[in-house]
């Protein structure tokens, strides 16, 4: 695991932890939507699923997100070639304010492909 990869999982699991610890309804039926829509293959695979949520991350410009869709596209067996296309569809679609949420993923995603 590369040194992004870690600090980000350890912060996400951190954060999350600590959220849910709240104990809110709303807070937990989202995060359970959220594992429902990604966690298994439906009609779409998941192969497929983490990367259109990793297109509307870049749109959206969330950066968490994008790294987040990242470490689950690889998992799900996404290769270099297929993650950097449909990056650079979320860069058609979100225009040139994508550029640094782009520069970002790419660090991240040679980051996730050193294990170091």
């Amino acid at each position: 695991m590369g040194k992004l990869e870690q600090d980000f999982a350890d912060y996400r699991t951190r954060m999350n932890e600590r959220i849910l610890a709240e104990d809110n309804r709303v807070v937990k039926r989202i995060y359970s939507v959220d594992s429902l829509a990604y966690g298994e293959d439906g009609v779409l695979p998941k192969e497929t699923k983490e990367l259109l949520g990793l297109v509307a991350s870049l749109v959206l410009r969330c950066d968490d997100c994008v790294k987040y869709h990242l470490v689950e596209a690889r998992k799900a067996g996404n290769e270099r070639k297929a993650i950097v296309e449909a990056m650079s569809i979320g860069l058609v679609v979100g225009g040139t304010i994508v550029i640094p949420h782009l520069r970002r993923a790419v660090e991240f995603l040679d980051d996730l492909e050193s294990g170091a």
